[in-house]
């Protein structure tokens, strides 16, 4: 054995430490342990610095973080008030439905079967779906109110971040026989047209709202708290009576369809409490299916189309020359030789009648005659009572759209004008202002505003003539659907009737043309009447045009079915009448 080795073997043994081996050891400068210490206290310090700030000063924040991943917050649906008419028909209401919608980013790694059968249900092609899927936001509709067996279908796919939401689809049972009194809602449920858009806040009611937790699927696990409970939409009786709106319906169609009319309507009002019972109007359309829905349809002409009256105009110039004292019902008016030059400017009657009494002057519908009684009073006089009935204002019963209509300021009348305003032409007015009218001679005088909501009280009348005067001007209105008068079509068996026909020519482009409105405005039974009913024709063709002769037989239809589903006694002993040729009136 070496020396070294042994002298090696006695350090060990004495415990000499093995870093006084020259060769091991290190020599290291003491400030670069102190700088590792300062880093360590440093990386600690900041560290209990952050969290003190996460967990003292963001608390809310972080909160509000966590609970974007598992809470959210659900909208209550409010259900839409029902729409019923007088006795409770059920005319619009609304039915549960679902809206399908996503969490974009959760609908991930689905398998393309899954998608194509998602697409299929939603009814729309693959890359559509895709296209939508494919967004930045956290919430995407897919659909809106689809059908509940549909909707389950969906969900028994089980794909994730698919979800849906109740929500509620608006029906109509009447369909468009009701269109244009019910009008209809859009996706949002939200009125669009007719009562759904005019009683809008009564009906929509208020949504709620509460805040859930679900799991990652997608599923709720537990209520955390209602925000704002919902709160349903009222619902609403209208003065429509059903019945009476088929009625209408029916016949203004018949009427299209024979005349070849480029459109129809029809209104009918209660005399007694100045409800709307029945509003029609063709072309119409379904608002249960509004694919194809063109402005034509969706017009509705009783309350937004104007046109000139025509000789319906005309009882009101008798009426006023009768009130002020000017003739009575036996005056004689010359209105031969059938024309009379006023300026520059010559009007006409379509038959020359000659010697006629102030009533034959209605029941010949003699424009002659007319203007000669109107040129008797000053303009003023004429347009006041034409503004009391309503004429040239917006008609105020709450219904969207409806119109004033045209009737120049009295100051710049010319004496041809205030002759031609006289039996209606120069002025427009609405199917439903030209009824409304019509309400004095039938309630003794006196004028009451309208409602389309059921009314239980009896509204208070405006003194627009005497009731002396209105009294004549029935007997007088009676007289046209008498034989020798311009609408004997319009009579009705068993019960006396009465009313004034209207044919006007239409204006396009500032000029007549050769296009015509016929209009018929009467009421029954003339001992005691009832109701009011009003019809227009638009430009019927096929050679008749005649108000008497297109109009005039849809009046009596109406009047006659109405009458009899209302109860009322016939007032008259005639039971059959034979239909004599209406003598055409002036246009």
């Amino acid at each position: 054995m070496s020396r070294a080795n042994s002298n090696s073997r006695t350090a060990a043994g004495k415990g000499v430490s093995f870093s006084t081996n020259p060769v091991l050891a290190v020599k290291l400068p003491v400030w670069r342990s102190r700088l590792l210490l300062f880093f360590l206290f440093a990386a600690f310090f900041a560290l209990m610095t952050r969290a003190l700030y996460l967990q003292g000063m963001t608390t809310e924040f972080l909160q509000k973080q966590g609970e974007n991943r598992y809470a959210r917050t659900l909208e209550l649906s409010a259900t839409r008030g029902k729409i019923t008419d007088r006795h409770g028909q059920v005319l619009a209401s609304s039915v549960p439905v679902k809206a399908i919608w996503a969490i974009p980013e959760d609908v991930l790694n689905v398998p393309d079967t899954k998608l194509r059968e998602l697409a299929a249900l939603l009814e729309m092609s693959e890359a559509e779906l895709r296209k939508k899927l494919d967004s930045d936001r956290q919430f995407v509709y897919l659909k809106r109110q689809v059908e509940q067996v549909v909707a389950d279908k969906i969900v028994a796919l089980d794909i994730p971040g698919i979800e849906t939401r109740k929500e509620y689809k608006r029906f109509y049972p009447e369909s468009e026989v009701m269109a244009h009194v019910v009008g209809f809602t859009n996706v949002e449920d939200k009125g669009q047209e007719g009562i759904e858009l005019a009683s809008e806040k009564n009906l929509a009611g208020k949504t709620g709202s509460r805040r859930v937790i679900k799991d990652r699927l997608g599923r709720i696990v537990e209520d955390i708290e209602s925000i704002r409970p919902p709160h349903d939409g009222k619902d609403m009786k209208l003065s429509i009576d059903s019945k009476i709106q088929y009625i209408a319906y029916t016949h203004v169609k018949d009427a299209v369809e024979k005349f070849k009319a480029k459109a129809g309507a029809a209104v009918v009002l209660d005399v007694q409490t100045g409800e709307v019972l029945a509003l029609v109007n063709l072309p119409t359309y379904n608002p249960n299916d509004r694919s194809v829905l063109t402005g034509a349809q969706l017009r509705n002409r009783v309350i937004t189309d104007t046109f000139e009256p025509g000789s319906t105009m005309k009882p009101f110039t008798i009426a006023l020359a009768l009130e002020t004292g000017r003739v009575t019902p036996e005056t004689i008016i010359q209105t031969a030789p059938g024309a009379m030059t006023i300026g520059s400017q010559t009007i006409h009657d379509a038959h020359k009648q000659g010697t006629l009494t102030v009533a034959g002057v209605i029941q010949k519908s003699s424009n002659i005659g007319t203007a000669k009684i109107a040129l008797q009073m000053p303009p003023k006089e004429m347009w006041e009572m034409f503004a009391t009935l309503g004429f040239g204002q917006q008609p105020n019963i709450g219904f969207p759209g409806a119109v004033a209509g045209r009737m120049r300021s009295y100051k710049t009348w010319k004496p041809i004008e205030q002759a031609t305003i006289s039996y209606g032409h120069g002025m427009s007015v609405s199917l439903l202002q030209i009824a409304r009218s019509y309400m004095i001679f039938a309630r003794k005088g006196d004028l009451i505003p309208l409602t389309f909501q059921q009314s239980a009280e009896m509204p208070m009348g405006t003194r627009v003539i005497s009731e002396s005067t209105a009294m004549k001007m029935r007997d007088m209105l009676e007289s046209v659907t008498q034989p020798g008068g311009t609408a004997t079509q319009a009579r009705v068996p068993g019960y006396r009737v009465g009313g004034k026909t209207g044919t006007a020519h239409k204006v396009e482009g500032g000029r007549y043309v050769n296009k015509y409105v016929s209009d018929f405005v009467g009421f029954a039974p003339m001992s005691n009447p009832r109701i009011i009913v009003a019809v227009m024709l638009d430009e019927p063709s096929g050679g008749a045009y005649y108000a008497g002769t297109v109009a005039g037989p849809v009046f009596a239809a109406i009047i006659a079915n109405v009458l009899r589903s209302m109860n009322v006694v016939p007032d008259s002993s005639v039971m059959n009448i034979i239909p004599e040729p209406s003598v055409p009136e002036t246009l």
